[in-house]
């Protein structure tokens, strides 16, 4: 019974211990960007954003290699500066936002490139298809802002085929080609804040 109540202490202090160690870092949304652009009628180009989204980051090692990642993007909040363009990418010819609200993504592998450069696998979902990505990401640096708080900057970008998750409308030219472009260029501008541990306390 003794060495039963010993070895369950000793599991259990491993086990905080391990949790201790996880370093998890939420989104700053007003400092952040999720933005993207596609081919407009062969030779222009259409820019735009997602204005509500959150992302977190969970880790114990330094260099980030067993980072675990999830961001949640509203796709109602999508935002071309054209309300009657911004309309027709959230109807079902594009992203459907009433059924399918929110495009998410979770990591599966954190791979270290070059100093600080990295490549994350993951998982994207749009609408109802989910396909494996590969996010080519930078990290920026690390810094303590005026109030205490440690933020991490991370720019990440990737190319998805957007026909791969259902938004399929377009329209030919004459000319030959597709009114909007395939290809999704996608550029993330990530800062993030280190969430403090109860032995830290709240500054």
């Amino acid at each position: 019974m003794k060495r039963s109540i010993i070895l369950i202490t000793i599991i259990s202090l491993c086990a905080c211990q391990l949790l201790a160690q996880s370093i998890i870092w939420k989104v700053d949304k007003p400092h952040s960007q999720v933005n993207f652009s596609v081919t407009h009628l062969l030779i222009a180009e259409v820019t735009g954003r997602f204005t509500d989204f959150d992302a977190n980051l969970t880790h114990t090692k330094d260099d980030f290699t067993d980072a675990t990642i999830e961001a949640r993007i509203k796709t109602q909040s999508i935002d071309t500066d054209i309300e009657r363009r911004d309309n027709h990418l959230r109807s079902d010819d594009f992203l459907n936002a009433e059924k399918y609200p929110e495009m998410v993504f979770k990591s599966t592998s954190v791979e270290k490139t070059g100093k600080d450069t990295y490549a994350i696998k993951g998982y994207l979902t749009i609408r109802d298809s989910t396909k494996l990505v590969v996010l080519d990401a930078k990290f920026k640096g690390q810094t303590t802002d005026p109030w205490g708080n440690t933020r991490a900057v991370f720019k990440a970008t990737t190319t998805i085929d957007r026909f791969e998750f259902g938004t399929k409308w377009n329209a030919a030219l004459e000319t030959g080609g597709l009114v909007v472009g395939r290809d999704v260029e996608i550029t993330l501008l990530m800062q993030f804040i280190k969430q403090k541990n109860e032995t830290e306390g709240k500054k």
